[in-house]
């Protein structure tokens, strides 16, 4: 199915698992959905099943946004205090949409709970108990992925629930791949995929464990103690002053703890200048996405790391923000330098991203799915470097192997069915849904002129469209072009014809205007008025 198809299904509030390979554009799918209903004054609860999935999409976690905190199984008191605060009450019964992202990683008895607490807050709003309380429920996910945390008994899956099965997800198993065009790569990835790794696919990663690496890249590592130990070794090894930069918090203590535990940046971050380092998080207007590798060469004037990637762009890099949100409203934030150290890192922190090149270790791989998730991280062959790797690392769990066959098979019988609809009885369905959330007539939300017509979840076409649009977007600010920036300015030249010779957005030429004490912050308001 393609991203066009999904969004489609999605439009008309029908509930939905949102599925498909690493790389095949769910995060971008999701994304325009989200902006579709915000554009309609309806602002979806956007949650993850883990922290670390929740900082990268903007919201909470389903715990924290159900209420239901670290319980698994829910009694009748539970949800008469889950009930009674009034803060989550209120925003359960007001919901409209509610998105769960990385559900692989959320167990059925979890995911029943959640059901449970819908049904018995929305209850007085319906006429009848209908699943997750009659919201629309957007799955988003790939069970071939790290599966549920077991802490003793043994997990199910979130496909296995009755509040799954109950809800009954429309399936949209996107087909595109936007991260891998490797064909080699992408038959290997497959034949992982579909537990059919044959000797040719053995040869290929044997073949990933010889010659020469000539450039860096990051190790993935199975656990936490090893990657940590690793960038603290390394970076002891790079001479230099060091560079110490201290996360801020704002907001309630206990959803800053969470925050802080789930983002990739440390609370501390210790940089010198030829550190290999991470980038943490996506900024397409800078030039960067979640998981774009760099080394540390310089320092800015005001204490600024400057990045220069793989891709040769030099980047100032500034402090990025990390929020818990309930709609527009931010309950807690951290704000830190969006960088890690970079030699290492864990495969399960690795999840979501893309790597220009990794080297990964398997001869310790202990779970399903592991090894796939880890090789799926890298974009081509020539950037997956292998150190070792055992059979259970190319394994994954034969219970998603054999519902992954259902899903297909059900995202191809929703394919075509959605194309069998008239289009003026598609439109009256989607106005019947947005009737029914109380949406209103569509407000168009300004988009950024660099992701105009881009795709793909692993940032590289928007990448390729800023450097198009903007050659010199991201790259540090040289003594020269501020020496003619302040003539440009001077000579009141308009500011299209500075972005232009500039290569920099409208809004850079802006910010740096201020940063040499040439504007003030309101200059630009003032100018057209008095024009």
């Amino acid at each position: 199915m393609t991203q066009e198809e999904a969004l489609s299904i999605l439009k008309l509030g029908v509930n939905v698992f949102l599925t498909g390979e690493p790389g095949s554009g769910k995060t971008h799918t999701i994304n325009r959905y989200v902006e579709w209903l915000r554009e309609r004054g309806v602002e979806p609860a956007v949650t993850a099943s883990t922290g670390i999935a929740a900082t990268h999409v903007g919201g909470m976690t389903i715990h924290s946004w159900s209420g239901i905190g670290v319980k698994k199984r829910l009694n009748d008191w539970d949800i008469e205090q889950i009930a009674s605060r009034e803060k989550t009450a209120r925003r359960i019964i007001e919901a409209k949409v509610l998105i769960l992202d990385e559900v692989s990683m959320l167990d059925a008895e979890t995911l029943e709970s959640v059901d449970r607490v819908l049904r018995t807050l929305r209850q007085p709003v319906l006429s009848e108990s209908r699943p997750f309380g009659g919201l629309q429920v957007v799955f988003v996910g790939d069970f071939f992925q790290l599966p549920p945390v077991s802490r003793g008994e043994p997990s199910r899956f979130a496909f296995a629930s009755e509040a799954w099965k109950e809800a009954n997800p429309v399936v949209c198993y996107l087909s595109e791949q936007h991260r891998q065009d490797d064909g080699a790569f992408l038959d290997l990835l497959g034949a992982v995929r579909r537990g059919e790794v044959q000797e040719r696919h053995h040869e290929i990663l044997r073949g990933r464990m010889k010659g020469e690496r000539k450039v860096k890249a990051t190790k993935l590592q199975t656990h936490n103690a090893k990657a940590d130990a690793l960038n603290d070794e390394s970076l002891a090894k790079v001479e230099g002053k060091s560079h110490v930069f201290h996360m801020t918090t704002r907001g309630a203590r206990t959803l800053v703890e969470a925050l802080k535990q789930n983002c990739l940046s440390p609370e501390t971050l210790t940089l010198k200048i030829g550190a290999s380092v991470m980038f943490t998080r996506n900024n397409f207007e800078e030039g960067y996405v979640n998981g774009t590798l760099g080394e540390v060469v310089d320092f800015a004037v005001n204490g600024s790391p400057i990045v220069k990637t793989r891709g040769g762009m030099r980047i100032e890099v500034g402090l990025g923000e990390w929020s818990i949100v309930d709609g527009a409203k931010i309950l807690a934030q951290i704000k830190q330098v969006p960088l890690r150290l970079a030699w290492a890192i864990t495969i399960h922190k690795s999840q979501g991203m893309s790597l220009d090149a990794a080297v990964i270790d398997l001869s310790h791989a202990f779970e399903f799915g592991q090894g796939y998730v880890a090789l799926s991280r890298v974009r081509t062959l020539e950037g997956l470097f292998l150190e070792g790797f055992n059979e259970r690392a190319l394994l994954l769990h034969p219970e998603v192997a054999r519902q992954d066959e259902v899903f297909r098979a059900k995202s191809e019988a929703a394919r075509k069915r959605i194309a069998t609809i008239p289009e003026g009885e598609r439109e009256t369905l989607e106005k019947n849904f947005l009737r029914a959330i109380g949406a209103r007539e569509p407000k168009k939300i300004e988009k950024k002129e660099f992701a105009e017509g881009v795709k793909g979840v692993g940032g590289t076409g928007k990448l390729a469209a800023i450097r198009e649009k903007f050659p010199n977007a991201g790259r540090a600010w040289t003594k020269d072009d501020d020496d003619q920036l302040t003539e440009m300015f001077g000579a009141d030249t308009p500011m299209k014809i500075m972005a232009k010779e500039f290569g920099r957005k409208s809004g850079a030429i802006t910010a740096r205007l201020a940063k040499l004490g040439l504007i003030e912050d309101d200059y630009w308001a003032r100018k057209n008025k008095q024009t």
